[in-house]
């Protein structure tokens, strides 16, 4: 596959703008043929506002994904309706914002697992095979290191390679194109290469997906230098993320989860983005900090509803930029609540939350009131069992009980 990308040397230059626009007439691709795409079969919509809509079949399947968002006032949906934009679920979020960046920039390509013909495992690449062609929208065999090393290589040429891992716990198997190659070589070139890749997939807890499947490998990318890391966990912030990683200059791991892939949302009909390295407000309080990401957001809000009700008069934080840390936004916040909860489904050990605990008390430290609280999954392996699953991950209740004990 290496003879696809044997004329990119003569690529053009990128301009070192991470936001200049590109002329969508030119392609450096001649595509031979175009996939059909498969239907996709039925699913769950649950809205941002709390709303379900069930397709499935399985009594377990509808209490999870009912689970996974937080419960608001039906009034809100109805609101929401009367909303200038146009409703997406998060996964076709990001296959619009994708979509958009391969029209506005030629050098921009897909890379996986069954990303062409098929749509990707989650149908993010829908479409795009049809579209784009079979060279810009490039269905590999199962090898994630050989086919994430020649997206650094595309990358290293001027080509903005997005890379799909089918699952975040496969893209393991390409740990080593990632730290040495993908997050180094810009350094390690003296500067004469650029990174330009986004490397995305599904990760997290889902529905009895065993242990293999339920990675949530943000506690081992945290650590390589050079790369950034950004969650979504709305269909706004997926596409603003996503279009935004990919104008980046640096190498940008997304990270979505399983079980938001059906969260809809309205989102503006023109083009945004978000910033990478920005925190996002999700609610403003006054008693304590609560800094989460990605699915443990709704898990928040949820119990934000009942600390509502006890009297407390929480401030919700989703962090986004895993990798760095939004310090500003954080930091202002703690400085007004002097308290600070964190809610992760990453691992206790070494994850997120650990780092971000770290980062505060460095920083904040004068400005707390009481030790920091984090809630993490536990160090074991997901098991499969429903039951169990779920009383690895951080519930509701148990964040109500920690913000209690802090305003104590």
């Amino acid at each position: 596959m290496a003879a696809i990308f044997q004329g990119v040397g003569a690529a053009e230059a990128l301009s070192s703008s991470p936001f200049n626009s590109f002329d969508s007439n030119k392609s450096i691709f001649s595509p031979r043929r175009s996939f059909s795409v498969r239907k996709g079969a039925s699913f769950a919509v649950v809205r941002s506002d709390g709303t379900v809509n069930l397709n499935l079949k399985g009594r377990r399947a509808q209490q999870l994904i009912s689970n996974a968002v937080a419960t608001k006032a039906d009034s809100a949906a109805a609101s929401s309706s009367s909303k200038p934009g146009h409703e997406l679920l998060l996964f076709e979020a990001l296959q619009e914002g994708l979509e958009e960046e391969m029209d506005r920039d030629p050098h921009v390509c897909v890379m996986g697992e069954d990303v062409g013909h098929y749509g990707g495992s989650y149908k993010v690449t829908k479409g795009l095979a049809k579209k784009f062609g079979d060279l810009r929208v490039l269905d590999t065999p199962i090898a994630e290191n050989s086919f994430t090393g020649m997206g650094i290589g595309a990358a290293m040429t001027g080509l903005r390679p997005v890379i799909e891992g089918m699952n975040m716990g496969f893209l393991l198997l390409a740990f080593n194109q990632i730290s040495n190659n993908c997050g180094m070589l810009h350094y390690t070139s003296g500067g004469q290469f650029t990174i330009p890749i986004v490397i995305r997939g599904p990760g997290g807890v889902g529905r009895q997906l065993g242990a293999e499947h339920s990675q949530r490998l943000e506690s081992y990318f945290q650590s390589i230098p050079g790369i950034q890391m950004v969650a979504c966990s709305t269909p706004y912030n997926a596409k603003g993320l996503m279009k935004a990683a990919i104008r980046s200059e640096n190498p940008v791991i997304l990270f979505e989860h399983v079980l938001l892939y059906n969260l809809k949302e309205r989102i503006p009909d023109e083009d945004y983005i978000c910033n990478l390295e920005e925190a996002e407000m999700v609610r403003p309080g006054e008693h304590v900090t609560i800094l989460t990401y990605s699915r443990m957001r709704y898990h928040v809000m949820q119990a934000a509803k009942t600390l509502v009700n006890k009297g407390y008069d929480p401030e919700v934080i989703d962090i986004r930029s895993l990798k760095p840390f939004d310090l500003y936004t954080i930091g202002n916040s703690v400085k007004k609540t002097h308290r600070v909860l964190i809610v992760e489904e990453c691992m206790r050990t070494g994850g997120i939350g650990a780092s971000l605990t770290a980062a505060i008390t460095e920083n904040f430290n004068d400005y707390l009131d009481a030790p920091i609280m984090c809630l993490s999954s536990q160090d074991v392996p997901t098991p499969y069992a429903g039951t169990l699953e779920e009383v690895t991950v951080v519930q509701p209740p148990q964040i109500v009980t920690a913000v209690e004990q802090l305003c104590q």
